[in-house]
């Protein structure tokens, strides 16, 4: 099986490690670069946790900051590695999506103890804030990196999709599902897709990517790294 990774680089040569353990072979693409913004270290007087809704936040935030102390709630076990890995102790992780991550630290969290800082991009999916508001939790969104989409298919992965060199797209978010389907289509490539499965992370992924005609379309059964992955063996 060869599948390509439409993640972020440094997250696409990570899960390309992790599947040629399981015998998987990868073409890497990235459908979003992350550019950090540079800046002074950020004021933490008042913030008791981080809210880490993916390793590009942890990257970013860790760029600017030296302070591993804080509490991390991170949206999944994949940013929670990330979190780990940058020198945080105190992880703890939602295994979901946004809405799993407010009622972790809704359950976990004393509103009176801080404000929440979630270090983030441009965009963002879900109403954290408006669920840890509703929670009285103080809540603060602080934008230090932009995810710019790609704008064209390379010449190489076009020739892959034409030529059936690739049996699966793996597809983490919406925004990414919808970068795929427009340049695949500006590619004039978009009959292609009847040989390639779409592993999608979650059903809010695949809804993006209807207008293909794809051989299958898989969801996660739960909008999680691990869970997305084990579409694979299923395959």
């Amino acid at each position: 099986m060869r599948v390509l990774l439409t993640r972020p680089r440094p997250d696409s040569e990570l899960l390309a490690a992790d599947l040629s353990g399981r015998g998987i072979e990868t073409l890497i693409e990235p459908l979003l670069d992350i550019e950090l913004s540079a800046g002074p270290a950020l004021d933490l007087s008042r913030v008791q946790a981080l809210l880490a809704t993916s390793a590009n936040g942890v990257r970013a935030f860790a760029g600017r900051n030296s302070e591993r102390q804080l509490t991390v709630y991170a949206v999944g076990d994949a940013t929670a590695r990330e979190a780990k890995s940058a020198g945080f102790s105190d992880v703890r992780s939602a295994a979901g999506d946004v809405e799993t991550l407010a009622d972790l630290v809704i359950q976990s969290a004393d509103p009176s103890a801080g404000t929440c800082l979630h270090p983030a991009g441009t965009r963002v999916a879900g109403d954290l804030a408006g669920l840890l508001g509703a929670a009285g939790f103080g809540y603060h969104r602080e934008v230090l990196y932009t995810a710019r989409t790609a704008t064209a298919f390379s010449d190489n992965l076009c020739r892959q999709i034409t030529h059936g060199k690739l049996d699966g797209v793996l597809l983490f978010s919406p925004r990414t599902g919808t970068t795929f389907s427009r340049l695949i289509t500006a590619a004039g490539r978009a009959g292609d897709a009847w040989h390639l499965t779409a592993y999608c992370l979650s059903p809010a992924v695949a809804e993006t990517i209807q207008g293909l005609p794809w051989a299958r379309i898989a969801v996660a059964v739960r909008p999680e790294q691990p869970a997305l992955l084990n579409l694979l063996s299923e395959t």
